[in-house]
């Protein structure tokens, strides 16, 4: 009952500006504008008017999922990987940290789209040119964030690792990464939200299938309900991610909330 509470203190505000959105656009009357219930119809016929063998799901909605989804992350998992392995090493060196730092403070403030010619002449049009988009531009908030968890580890910490023998691996393993995990979790879901933007982008590029090839071609042929009926997909798959996403966060970290309360 208090999850059910809870969620409908939370629910009620969007069924409110489902609501107004439904009077709003259906006073109007602009083919441009539809209403959220044609939205949701359009939804159900693009994409989920399947068998039940298939969970629902239709033959436009196995190839646009599969192929936007796994654009996204794959993307996201490679700028995940290098974004902590870079940061890691460049956090722990002074060195490197103060060589490095103007130069990736750089490559951060360079947007992702404007490099997608770019990518298309070295990539060219495809799969590897969507997910080399996706990944340059997503790998600046791990990056960054892990560089800076690992700079801010208590030097008491590292002093008793020491003290007890413990070698510089093993000390990285278990002291420095777990102390640093909080922010790289904070970039990685940062990182799942730009993927999600950057997903489409990267599809509105010479790309026949995904979320936002469905997008460019409807707004070309001036299908408004298929238009937003994407919009709005998008806007539901971001929710989904980023609250399985602080579900895991929160199962991973359990330790870490435990030991603030304690301090």
């Amino acid at each position: 009952m208090r999850a059910v509470r809870g969620f409908a203190g939370r629910i009620w505000l969007v069924a409110a500006v489902v609501v107004v959105w439904e009077l709003v656009t259906r006073a109007v009357d602009d083919y441009y504008y539809p209403p959220p219930t044609t939205i949701a119809t359009s939804l159900h016929e693009l994409w989920f008017s399947g068998p039940a063998s298939r969970a629902f799901l239709t033959g436009q909605a196995v190839d646009d999922f599969s192929t936007s989804l796994a654009h996204l992350f794959i993307g996201w998992a490679a700028a995940g990987v290098a974004g902590v392995v870079a940061g890691t090493v460049t956090g722990r060196s002074r060195v490197l940290y103060d060589l490095l730092n103007p130069v990736l403070e750089f490559l951060r403030a360079v947007p992702p789209p404007t490099l997608v010619p770019f990518f298309i002449i070295v990539f060219h049009l495809g799969a590897t040119m969507q997910v080399v988009t996706i990944a340059f531009g997503v790998v600046w908030p791990v990056l960054l964030n892990t560089c800076d968890g690992v700079r801010a580890v208590d030097t008491l910490q590292l002093d008793t690792a020491r003290v007890f023998g413990v070698g510089r691996l093993r000390r990285l393993a278990v002291v420095i990464l777990p102390a640093a995990a909080p922010k790289v979790f904070a970039g990685l879901r940062v990182a799942l939200s730009f993927a999600l933007i950057l997903m489409v982008f990267s599809e509105m590029f010479g790309s026949t299938a995904g979320i936002g090839a469905r997008l460019v071609g409807a707004q070309r042929a001036f299908e408004a309900n298929p238009m937003w009926a994407a919009i709005v997909m998008l806007g539901i798959l971001g929710l989904l991610f980023n609250t399985l996403f602080m579900v895991l966060e929160r199962r991973l970290l359990a330790w870490h909330t435990g030991a603030r309360r304690l301090t």
